[in-house]
C-alpha cells in the first residue's frame, strides 16, 4: 500500500520553487506584449485575477511584474494599475525582451533592423581597428581567418570560427561600449534558426572572400575600406541567408526587394 502510494506520488509534478515560477510568469507576459496581445496603452489584468491565471502568489506576480517594469515593458501607477509601454521604452539588449522579439519575428523584420544594428557598430570598429591595431593584434585577425578556412567543410566549426573572428575584431577595437551591444545582439542572433537561414552552396567561399577583404583592409591601415568591408559583409551575408517571407525588405543599397527574389 505504501510502495503504490509513494508511486502515485511521483506522477503529480512537483511545484517550482518561486524564483523558477517568476521566470516562467516574466517570459510569458513578454510574449504576450512583444506578439501586441497585451498592446501600447493596455492595463494588465487585475493582480487576482493573472496570480491565478499563473497559479501563482500575489509575491511572485510583483516580483514578476517589478522585473518588467525594470525592462522597460510596463509602468506600474498607483491607483492606475500596470500599463503596457511603448517599444521605444523597451529595452531590447535585455535578452528576454531580444529573445521573445527574435523567436516571434515571423516577417524577419526584426532580424533587418538588428542587421543594420550590427553592421553599423562593427563597421565602425573595423574601421578603429585599421586605424590603430598591433602586429600581435593583426595576427590574431589572421589565426582566426585561417581558422575559418581550415574548417571550411564543416559547419557547425566553421561558424563558431566566424563568431571568434567578429568577437576578436570588437575586442581589438577598444570600443567597449561598442562591443557590448554588438556582442548581446550577435550571440542571440546566431542562436536563431531564422537567422542561421538558408545556407546556399557558395555562401562559405563568400563570407571567405569577404572576411579576407577586412584582413585586408586592416593590415593596409586603410580606415574606409574596412568599414565597407564589415558593412558589405553583414548586409550581404544575410541577404544570402534570408528566408523568404511576404513583405518587401530594404537591402543595403537602400532597395526594397521583394520576397521572390532568390537569396545572394
Amino acid at each position: 500500500m505504501v510502495s503504490e502510494s509513494m508511486a502515485a506520488s511521483r506522477l503529480i509534478p512537483q511545484r517550482l520553487p518561486a524564483g523558477r515560477l517568476g521566470v516562467a510568469v516574466v517570459a510569458e507576459l513578454v510574449d504576450l506584449i512583444v506578439t501586441e496581445q497585451l498592446k501600447e496603452g493596455d492595463l494588465l489584468p487585475p493582480e487576482g485575477v493573472l496570480s491565478e491565471h499563473f497559479g501563482v502568489s500575489r509575491t511572485v506576480l510583483r516580483e514578476s511584474v517589478k522585473r518588467l517594469e525594470e525592462k522597460g515593458l510596463v509602468i506600474v501607477s498607483q491607483g492606475r494599475g500596470t500599463q503596457v509601454r511603448a517599444p521605444g521604452y523597451w529595452n531590447m539588449l535585455d535578452p528576454v525582451v531580444l529573445s521573445a522579439l527574435i523567436d516571434n519575428d515571423e516577417s524577419l523584420g526584426v532580424l533587418d533592423e538588428l542587421t543594420i544594428v550590427r553592421a553599423s557598430l562593427e563597421s565602425a570598429m573595423a574601421g578603429a581597428v585599421a586605424e590603430s591595431h598591433t602586429s600581435e593584434e593583426l595576427r590574431r585577425l589572421q589565426n582566426a581567418l585561417t581558422a575559418m578556412r581550415e574548417s571550411e567543410f564543416e559547419t557547425d566549426s566553421f561558424r563558431q570560427a566566424d563568431v571568434v573572428f567578429h568577437y576578436a575584431l570588437m575586442e581589438i577595437s577598444g570600443n567597449g561600449l561598442a562591443e557590448n551591444i554588438a556582442k548581446h545582439l550577435y550571440k542571440r542572433a546566431v542562436e536563431s534558426s531564422r537567422y542561421q537561414g538558408i545556407n546556399p552552396p557558395d555562401a562559405v567561399p563568400l563570407t571567405l572572400d569577404e572576411h579576407g577583404a577586412i584582413v585586408d583592409a586592416i593590415a593596409r591601415n586603410d580606415v574606409a575600406g574596412a568599414q565597407k568591408a564589415m558593412h558589405d559583409h553583414i548586409h550581404v551575408s544575410w541577404e544570402r541567408r534570408r528566408l523568404p517571407d511576404h513583405s518587401p525588405h530594404v537591402r543595403s543599397d537602400g532597395a526594397e526587394e521583394s520576397d521572390d527574389q532568390s537569396s545572394e
